[in-house]
């Protein structure tokens, strides 16, 4: 797959009409670097894992600058982390969008956004919140749909991930993040090198390597170029999907590293 760096934004797939870009480079302050994932097809688009407040200003720039804003259909939000979703009340005051989330998270979303009703959208906040079930599901997008596949505890007890299977691309949310400041739009391409920028938040933050496990033999079931994950650079290709796959899949992390004294690891 070819992959094309703008000033702004990276373009992961633009064809027919369809298209996948990734924003590595909006953060603002002091918050750990994250990926915003914008999909347009055939007029329709959507939002996966917009962020905060430190994303949410310069995002909806670069989004006006491709699509109406007013107009988003979805937000897909792996998870309920504030980096994943604390934007939520101004992306509900200022669109029309449906939030699409565990539903174990769909009833605690409202926390975070009981005031939107001051905006022109203001109708009923939860009838715009879908949960979903925890087998996932194929929600209807454009001309074809974006497929919610479960990634339970990996971090979050409710976690999905979302597969575009026009670009064939799987947004992986915390999966495959690494702890970078610079090239966050690049792709991993000496992945020895690239596991001290992995590993300790792996094993901090995935469950266990069963969870791990589970989750890599679901993702070979599926046709995917690229992994692209919420921080740092995505994977793209066979070889180094596989390469991802295979380290994961025998990662001790999670409860298999924690005694009485707590966890054998730091960060």
């Amino acid at each position: 797959m070819s992959i094309t760096h703008t000033k702004d934004a990276t373009i992961l797939y633009d064809h027919d009409g369809h298209q996948c870009i990734s924003f590595s480079h909006l953060v603002e302050g002091h918050g750990i670097q994250a990926n915003q994932f914008l999909i347009i097809d055939n007029h329709h688009a959507a939002l996966i894992d917009p962020g905060g407040d430190l994303t949410y200003t310069p995002l909806s720039i670069e989004l006006g600058k491709r699509v109406n804003v007013s107009e988003l259909d979805y937000i897909f939000a792996s998870h309920q982390d504030p980096d994943i979703i604390a934007s939520l009340p101004r992306w509900m005051m200022h669109s029309r969008c449906q939030v699409i989330t565990s539903k174990l998270w769909s009833r605690f979303l409202p926390h975070l956004a009981s005031t939107f009703v001051t905006g022109k959208f203001g109708d009923n906040l939860q009838e715009r919140i879908t949960g979903l079930p925890d087998e996932g599901a194929n929600i209807d997008f454009g001309r074809s749909y974006i497929k919610a596949v479960p990634a339970h505890f990996l971090h979050s007890v409710g976690n999905f991930q979302f597969y575009d299977p026009v670009s064939k691309i799987l947004f992986t949310g915390d999966m495959g993040a690494s702890l970078v400041d610079n090239n966050a739009d690049r792709p991993v391409t000496d992945f020895e090198s690239h596991i001290p920028h992995m590993k300790g938040f792996h094993q901090r933050y995935m469950a266990s390597g069963k969870a791990c496990r589970i989750w890599a033999s679901r993702v070979r079931k599926l046709d995917v170029k690229m992994l692209v994950p919420q921080h740092g650079s995505p994977f793209v290709g066979e070889s180094m999907i596989n390469y991802f796959l295979n380290w994961i899949s025998e990662l001790p992390c999670g409860i298999d590293l924690m005694d009485e004294n707590g966890f054998s690891i730091s960060g």
